[in-house]
């Protein structure tokens, strides 16, 4: 497949490549003379959608924004087809600045810089949809994975009920082009790059929808309680210092009102939500590994225990 896939992009590209090695099942490291590179092949979403995501990240990169750009074809596409075992679509991109940091560096200091990073992300996207409208990046509530109820099973009552709340409470939240718009949608702290400079790069803009803009702070926060916390002190002073940080550096960038500020307990639970409908989403319940199966307990005990990650 990796053979088939370095022919490909040596005839769609104007890159010489040598070396194609999968990195997920739909993301490849391509080495090439010129340098390194991404190709993302997939058809998670449709061709439109796709080509809206990135003509929106080449904005984003030529606005001096830190995300990777997506290079041109042969023929002057963003977005290619090819065909492997079916017609897949491509997007190559120039591979990014900086590493994902260990867990234990991911500090207040750090996360002060992101929020920051995420302020400056959404003035831009308020720019970008000023000129003209988004046709096709859908809004939150329209993407499948967004579908609780579809998935969590219908035995867990009480965790239906609290989806259920969720979605209610969230869809009727009054909209406005202060508080709604573009945003990533996905900024958990392995999306996010960082250099020798404390430099921030945004990577996989693939789930970018639009949403309140108070989500792309929920989910960095989530992230970083959830996996990157390591000890040596209280969570809960960690959950306080990072949520400070994430706050003061976006509004240094940017405006957010305290009413939305408010809501940030309520979107981090619609992310524990949207991971915990995933899970039932893909994974095998005949095959689920004792590993899975504990991750899905801690979440129902908090689900119905009525647990928040924010009681601080």
């Amino acid at each position: 497949m990796e053979q088939k896939i370095l022919e490909f992009l040596n005839m769609i590209y104007p890159i010489d490549f040598t070396k194609v090695e999968p990195v997920t099942n739909e993301m490849y490291r391509c080495e090439a003379d010129q340098g390194n590179f991404f190709a993302r092949i997939t058809n998670y979403k449709t061709y439109d959608e796709q080509l809206e995501e990135v003509t929106y990240t080449n904005f984003l990169y030529h606005q001096g924004f830190g995300v990777s750009p997506a290079i041109l074809s042969l023929s002057g596409k963003l977005v290619e087809r090819i065909t492997l075992d079916r017609e897949r679509l491509t997007v190559l991109y120039r591979k990014a600045p900086g590493v994902h940091l260990p867990r234990n560096q991911w500090n207040a200091g750090v996360l002060k810089g992101l929020g920051r990073q995420i302020g400056r992300l959404h003035r831009l996207s308020k720019e970008y949809e000023n000129m003209g409208t988004i046709k096709h990046i859908n809004d939150w509530y329209d993407n499948e994975e967004y579908d609780f109820l579809k998935y969590i099973p219908k035995e867990e009552r009480s965790i239906r009920e609290v989806a259920e709340a969720v979605l209610s409470t969230i869809k009727n939240l009054p909209k406005s082009p202060l508080t709604y718009g573009l945003l990533h949608g996905d900024l958990w702290l392995e999306n996010v790059l960082v250099d020798r400079d404390s430099n921030l790069t945004m990577i996989d803009f693939q789930d970018c929808e639009k949403n309140y803009y108070v989500f792309d702070l929920a989910v960095p926060i989530y992230s970083a309680m959830e996996y990157s916390y390591v000890g040596n002190g209280n969570i809960v002073d960690y959950g306080r210092s990072i949520t400070k940080a994430i706050i003061e550096g976006y509004q240094e960038e940017n405006d957010i009102s305290s009413e939305m500020l408010d809501k940030l307990p309520l979107f981090i639970k619609l992310k524990e939500l949207f991971e915990y409908s995933l899970m039932h989403m893909y994974w095998d319940k005949e095959k689920l590994t004792e590993e899975q199966i504990r991750i899905m307990n801690h979440f129902r005990i908090r689900f119905e225990q009525n647990h928040s990650m924010m009681n601080f």
